[in-house]
């Protein structure tokens, strides 16, 4: 969809509150988003000049529009989780989440069963959970029938079969671990007593459970029960012992879910420990994919409605390390500065790292970077028949956003590993418009003139993100600085994953699961998640600006309609009074052509 489409349906739009549905031109679901006001988010994606290659890429493709009106931001945040889930379209934030989590269910039937399930079906029966792991929740049934009588078997224990006697008592009933309903044995009230203590139990909240065993401890007691009374206390020796190896911060904390987020470039992860009663009483680490350089704050608010639906939870606080904005009012959102409530989210923040550490080393093994790296940079010093051994690599890329905005990133290994102190960000100073070429040159030149003014030592190998034009251009600068032949600089195809070295016709072709070609990969790889974390920054912080902005009766809109044109500021200046007056009309045309002439 163009500029000018968009613009001739702009007016039909909805400014209520809802949810938007865009559609490629076979009507397969691209993107599903909300919005406070409809007209204002959807203008926002066709006429940003600042988008990602993704988000530039998404309205590319938009061939339909749909929209959804609803009563509150409120229902348009749910309804927009609840089609993400369902659709799971191609531009949305993945949540990756294919589990299929245990309950324990609790049969709707006489005498209710109790069991583990995977399946949850509209039955009539109680639900309870879900649990992240199969092994604690049999751990944790097989600890509650010790303490509370349940029946295990499938009897049909109407009250029509268990009056004609239809049943004997059977092995369980003389263990002592059911107290007979199929024999008349047992009340329907009594056993639902012992239901409800097992729903306490498995809620983490174990005080009306030790308070009803004490109250029958005390009573078997007067009653000269002495037998049942010291089984009771042992029941509740058990169950103290059990509470306290449970991580309990403050029993007078309640109900809380607390939500922790780790980022890693594109890629973010979530923690979410479940706390009941001031006890931890589940956890779970999710990782997310970002599509369209979604905020911290956008993905942390996807993942709570997530993960609240998905536990069914109705905790009425969260404890985050970051406010946002959450559509319940009835929620009460707290970012702690201290006390127990920032414990849990410290403890929050533990386990989000730990998980995106080990899924970074899974990674780094999967690409077989997990060798010692000086083995790793031995070999590729024989690869790319090197002098010396190449201890200290760097590694630069250039970006931009939508034609404007170019910076720059630099990454540095030493020993084969990342050295973070040593990367650098540039903003690009000398270089009008996009010129890949020419932004290469310049930060590659301010680079290695900073190295040699300050004495410090050059790298062996410095690798270019790009082709032989921006090789070239680095060449260029080390030329000037007098350095050849003090370094090695070598090209990385985008595409191919082919290394060429300059003046060089063909290219070297590197085994393509060799520890040299991975080692590049990612080098590679850390230098673009460094450049995206730069734009991210610059970007939430308002950094970008233009020159177009400062002319006066000139606006944003105005200043990013120009840019989406004419790709820089550069190419709005050199455009004549005519070719601006059909873009934005003839007054502002004017002012722009004026500005730009009198300079």
């Amino acid at each position: 969809m163009t500029q000018e489409d968009f613009q001739s349906m702009q007016a039909n739009i909805p400014t209520d509150p809802g949810i938007y549905k865009y559609f490629d031109a076979g009507r397969q679901l691209l993107y599903v988003g909300k919005a406070k006001n409809i007209r204002k988010r959807v203008s926002s994606y066709f006429t940003r000049s600042q988008q990602t290659r993704k988000t530039a890429e998404l309205v590319r493709r938009i061939a339909h529009i749909e929209f959804t009106i609803v009563h509150s931001e409120q229902d348009a945040f749910l309804l927009e989780n609840s089609l993400i889930k369902e659709f799971r379209p191609k531009y949305n934030i993945d949540l990756k989440d294919d589990k299929t989590y245990p309950y324990i269910v609790i049969r709707n039937e006489p005498f209710p069963r109790v069991y583990l399930t995977r399946r949850r079906i509209q039955d009539g029966s109680e639900y309870l959970g879900p649990f992240t792991s199969a092994g604690k929740v049999r751990e944790l049934m097989q600890f509650i029938r010790q303490h509370i009588p349940i029946r295990t078997c499938k009897l049909n224990l109407s009250e029509q079969n268990i009056r004609q006697q239809k049943f004997k008592v059977c092995l369980e009933f003389h263990l002592g671990n059911c107290k007979g309903p199929c024999a008349g044995l047992q009340t329907a009230s009594d056993y639902m007593e012992g239901l409800q203590r097992m729903r306490y139990m498995l809620k983490g909240n174990l005080g009306p459970v030790l308070q009803q065993y004490r109250k029958d401890m005390k009573s078997y007691a007067e009653s000269m029960a002495f037998e049942k009374a010291a089984q009771v206390k042992k029941k509740i020796e058990h169950l103290e012992q059990y509470q306290s190896s449970s991580p309990i911060i403050n029993p007078r904390l309640g109900d809380l879910d607390v939500f922790n987020l780790a980022e890693d470039g594109e890629d973010a992860f979530v923690n979410y420990l479940m706390v009941r009663n001031g006890t931890i009483t589940d956890t779970r680490t999710l990782a997310i994919t970002r599509k369209l350089d979604e905020s911290a704050e956008e993905v942390m608010a996807l993942t709570i409605a997530h993960f609240r639906e998905t536990f069914q939870s109705d905790a009425p606080e969260m404890v985050l390390p970051f406010v946002i904005e959450y559509p319940d009012p009835g929620i009460k959102v707290t970012v702690p500065k201290g006390g127990d409530k920032k414990k849990l989210l410290e403890l929050s923040a533990i386990n989000v790292n730990y998980f995106r550490t080990e899924l970074q080393k899974r990674k780094r093994l999967h690409l077989g970077v997990e060798k010692d790296p000086l083995e790793r940079i031995a070999q590729l010093q024989e690869d790319l028949s090197l002098q010396e051994l190449p201890v200290h690599i760097e590694c630069f890329d250039n970006s931009h956003f939508q034609g404007s905005f170019p910076v720059s990133a630099m990454v540095c290994f030493r020993d084969g590993m990342p050295s973070k102190q040593d990367y650098r960000h540039y903003n690009v100073k000398t270089v009008e418009g996009i010129n890949d070429f020419a932004t290469m040159k310049e930060v590659v030149h301010r680079r290695y003139k900073k190295l040699l003014d300050t004495g410090a030592g050059l790298p062996q190998l410095v690798i270019i993100d790009g082709g032989k034009g921006q090789l070239g251009a680095a060449l260029e600068s080390i030329e000037e600085l007098g350095l050849i032949g003090r370094m090695t600089l070598i090209g990385l195809a985008k595409n191919e994953e082919e290394v060429f070295f300059a003046g060089d016709k063909e290219s070297l072709k590197l085994p393509y699961n060799g520890s040299s070609l991975m080692l590049i990969r990612h080098i590679r790889d850390e230098v673009h998640r460094f450049g995206i974390s730069f734009h991210r920054k610059k970007r939430s912080s308002g950094t970008f600006r233009n020159e177009l902005e400062q002319i006066q009766g000139i606006g944003r809109q105005t200043a990013d309609q120009l840019l989406q044109h004419f790709r820089s500021v550069k190419k709005v200046a050199a455009a004549s009074e005519t070719e601006l007056a059909e873009l934005i009309g003839g007054a502002k045309a004017r002012m722009v052509f004026k500005h730009f002439r009198e300079q």
